[in-house]
């Protein structure tokens, strides 16, 4: 097996990285590194922390209306009623500075902008050369809190910029490149018709980065498509995907896929896959040297009833979840199409990924959330944690149309009714409210992609196409707030996430909205 690829990204003086920025009118790395941040009461990334258990760190407000609303797609693309785009998760610092990325083109062009958690007023902007990869549905674009007090988002040629200080309406702006800055710069050219992130950016709680990316054609330095690791002292890694998987058939990592670390930081899961066929590709669920990007174990995702390998589409935004023992849940399209209802699985693994637990019975376009079994006052299990994840069930493939939300209990079991599988059991369940016309007895979908659960209130904050944002109340298993933030959409699936100040926060229709008391 080859070895990772390691260049250490030279810290050059603050008049040179100027002077070179002004030749090539491109920020660069700068060598001073703001005081750390405790990131503890923010949202730092896609599902919140590193481990993507998006918990809720206050206590939320009650969601009596929208506080103030920003739009996340100047020029958003419908298809028919329906907005094929998966947004990157907005930001919050513990100061309470809201980061949203937003898309400002009709194909492309994005920009990051720091609003104010109250107001939502503009408080800065940095535009980003970032150039999406080849794609059906537009994959996110995931930036990311660092605790060296920077937002880091994806830029050109697989580079990524960091802006330091986000809750000052100035701050310094800078560029890495994890194949090493002085190759970028001497053709950036040829790194940005050819090098294209294609997942979040997770970072550690050392800040340590990590994300995919796809490479297309020649580069100066040869780059292959695989993951991309910048350490915190600004050492520069990464490893072919066919590498880390030890396997030549593998072509990337997975569109929107989020890297989850283990909270030791030791171990990195990531999923890579084959280049699409026929609309179906399958591959592995990773576990890599968080330090290295060497292989320490890997599985491959198979369907919960045919057992055949299980597809993992690139129009999803499943990405490794990791509970509080270290297990690993991740989820997978059903193979073949349509055995499940197109529901796919949440597969379920040990932390070395050599034992295969029971499966969820929904995972396609899903990350659940981790639940401390307190926020749940009926159960009576003996799981120390839960989770609670969507739960469709599409009507006119196969489905009953009775969408829903779940909280499951991953280490028990029951028979899913409708097709015999062995999946995880039901604790509560509770139906979309909205009929669907498209489907007589059906209720529109739940479109989120990873929701905010509010332990402390025993709830949790999720979002649906009917408009409206809703708090599920575990103790009642009852919607018992709302609060409408548009008409309704059909659109790809998005997060729900939650401020220090307990402001809740969710995207409908190509809007943010902040919604609170």
């Amino acid at each position: 097996m080859l070895c990772p690829h390691r260049i250490v990204l030279p810290f050059l003086s603050a008049t040179l990285v100027f002077a070179a920025a002004a030749a090539a009118q491109r920020p660069t790395m700068l060598v001073a590194a703001p005081a750390p941040l405790d990131l503890s009461c923010g949202w730092g990334g896609f599902g919140r922390d590193p481990q993507h258990n998006a918990v809720a760190p206050v206590y939320t407000q009650d969601l009596n209306r929208v506080l103030w609303s920003t739009p996340v797609d100047l020029q958003p693309q419908y298809s028919g009623s329906a907005l094929l785009v998966h947004y990157g998760t907005p930001l919050i610092t513990p100061n309470g500075t809201v980061i949203v990325t937003v898309k400002t083109g009709v194909s492309g062009t994005f920009q990051l902008e720091g609003r104010a958690s109250g107001t939502g007023a503009l408080q800065w902007t940095l535009p980003s050369d970032y150039v999406l990869p080849a794609h059906n549905w537009t994959p996110s674009v995931g930036a990311s809190l660092m605790p060296q007090n920077r937002v880091v988002v994806p830029a050109a040629g697989g580079t990524v910029l960091m802006r330091s200080t986000p809750d000052a309406p100035t701050g310094l702006t800078q560029r890495a490149a994890f194949y090493g800055l002085p190759n970028y710069l001497a053709n950036p050219a040829a790194y940005d018709g050819n090098v294209f992130i294609d997942t979040p950016i997770t970072c550690d709680a050392a800040g340590n980065l990590y994300f995919g990316f796809v490479v297309t054609g020649a580069t100066p330095v040869p780059l292959q498509s695989g993951i991309a690791r910048i350490s915190a002292a600004g050492v520069g890694t990464w490893v072919s995907a066919a590498t880390a998987a030890n396997d030549p058939a593998i072509a990337k990592v997975t569109y929107n896929c989020a890297p989850a670390v283990s909270a030791d930081g030791h171990d990195l899961y990531i999923s890579v896959n084959q280049a699409p066929g026929s609309g179906f590709t399958v591959g592995w669920l990773l576990r890599l040297n968080a330090q290295t990007l060497a292989l320490q174990s890997r599985v491959q995702p198979l369907d919960a009833m045919s057992s055949n390998p299980a597809a993992m589409p690139d129009d999803g935004t499943a990405s490794p979840l990791i509970g509080p023992d270290g297990d690993v849940y991740f989820g997978v399209f059903e193979n073949p199409f349509g055995s499940n209802h197109y529901r796919g699985w949440l597969t379920h693994y040990d932390r070395t990924l050599a034992q295969t637990r029971i499966a969820g019975d929904f995972g396609w376009d899903c990350t659940p959330s981790i639940l401390p079994r307190s926020a749940v006052p009926s159960y009576a299990g003996t799981s120390q944690y839960l989770l609670m994840s969507k739960y469709n069930n599409y009507g006119g493939i196969g489905g009953d149309g009775l969408n829903k939300v779940a909280v499951l209990d991953p280490f028990a079991s029951q028979l899913d009714p409708q097709t015999g599988a062995t999946v995880m059991r039901e604790v509560l369940t509770i139906v979309g409210p909205t009929p669907d016309p498209g489907f007589p007895g059906g209720v529109k979908e739940w479109c989120i992609n990873s929701a905010a659960v509010d332990p402390l209130r025993h709830s949790a904050l999720v979002n649906n196409e009917d408009g409206k944002m809703y708090r599920w109340d575990f103790v009642t298993n009852t919607l018992t707030q709302t609060v409408t933030l548009t008409a309704g959409l059909g659109e790809a699936y998005t997060p729900t996430i939650v401020g220090p100040d307990g402001v809740v926060y969710a995207i409908n229709n190509a809007t943010l909205f902040a919604v609170g008391q």
